[in-house]
């Protein structure tokens, strides 16, 4: 199959993608590319690492002019030296494999939950924002990542297992205080296509419990906290197959969350659901708190709730003593908005 980004792209273009993948695979200190403008070949640059995660060592790159004018010298910037990038070659293809190994008989979208949940498990966010963080060493070799290495670990994983994927990136908003580009990826499930964001739903999780917030979403609810794409990506227009509808969590009724809610504060287990009756409005939000209450009420405990209001999901626990806030507002971003 074509890389996504290379399908898109003029055959100049192509070509200089094409002479960067055979030099940066081979790891030369220069190699000739087609002459274009400085903006084109960065952009280039950036979509091949995009299409290509495992390209994870070259980092940026300086080039000249060749004398007859119709090429220029690329130099590269590695994050490492040749003999490092090997072994780490060699430790990311032995731990790709391992990962993958359990995977191997899911069903397409259990493979995309494997890979989701071993990254809520396993990764946490890098708020030092390191150089290998953006890349798919940092969530595979270290921990840590942020959102391009995550997206970048999702691709890798999901190629790896035969699921169609690619990365989204959306621009800097500085009216809305988010300073830096945000990745996350799309995926192909059942014929159909879904934003994923992984880093999101890293951000919600705590106390072990793993959050789907933002998984498998239509353009139209994922977009309600999420900043357009700079680069064009599929059109995701199937709203009926998310995770909390998919598990029954997704509700429509009042009195289907006080049912449920009773019986989560009589097993003293915690809510987690999501709003699907008309959009949540401060009213409806009170309707709901005040089912959630009276749950709370019929086994003499208090609700407590953590709201990711553009989503519409609610985290309530039932606890013994008076919550100090009963609405905590959850922020899906955490101040991530970290690309370079």
């Amino acid at each position: 199959m074509e890389p996504y980004y290379y399908k898109q792209m003029t055959r100049p273009h192509q070509a200089a993608y094409r002479a960067m993948k055979t030099g940066l695979t081979a790891l030369e200190s220069s190699f000739p590319v087609p002459l274009l403008e400085n903006r084109e070949l960065t952009d280039i640059f950036f979509k091949l690492r995009l299409d290509c995660p495992e390209i994870f060592y070259a980092t940026g790159f300086r080039y000249r002019f060749y004398p007859d004018g119709s090429r220029a010298e690329m130099i590269p910037e590695y994050l490492l030296d040749r003999g490092k990038v090997k072994e780490h070659q060699k430790a990311m293809q032995a731990r790709i494999a391992k990962l993958v190994r359990p995977a191997q008989t899911l069903t397409e979208q259990q493979k995309e939950q494997y890979i989701h949940d071993f990254i809520c498990e396993n990764v946490r966010y890098d708020k030092l924002k390191k150089a290998y963080s953006h890349e798919i060493i940092g969530p595979l070799g270290q921990g840590v990542g942020v959102c391009e290495g995550i997206a970048k670990t999702v691709k890798i994983l999901c190629d790896t297992l035969g699921i169609w994927c690619i990365i989204a990136i959306s621009d800097a908003n500085p009216e809305k205080k988010i300073r830096y580009r945000h990745a996350w990826n799309v995926v192909r499930i059942g014929g159909k296509y879904y934003q994923l964001d992984v880093t999101f739903d890293n951000s919600l999780g705590c106390d072990g419990e793993i959050r789907y917030d933002y998984f498998n979403l239509d353009d139209e609810r994922f977009f309600r906290d999420h900043e357009p794409v700079i680069w064009k990506v599929p059109v995701c227009s199937d709203g009926d197959h998310f995770y909390y509808r998919e598990k029954k969590l997704s509700f429509t009724k009042l009195e289907d969350v006080a049912k449920r809610a009773l019986q989560a504060a009589k097993k003293g287990k915690p809510f987690l659901f999501h709003w699907r009756g008309g959009y949540l409005t401060r009213q409806v939000l009170e309707d709901i708190l005040k089912e959630l209450e009276q749950a709370a009420k019929q086994k003499e405990k208090y609700a407590r709730v953590r709201l990711n209001w553009p989503q519409a999901v609610l985290h309530v626990t039932f606890e013994q003593q008076v919550p100090g806030e009963e609405v905590t507002m959850e922020e899906a971003n955490e101040g991530e908005q970290d690309h370079q």
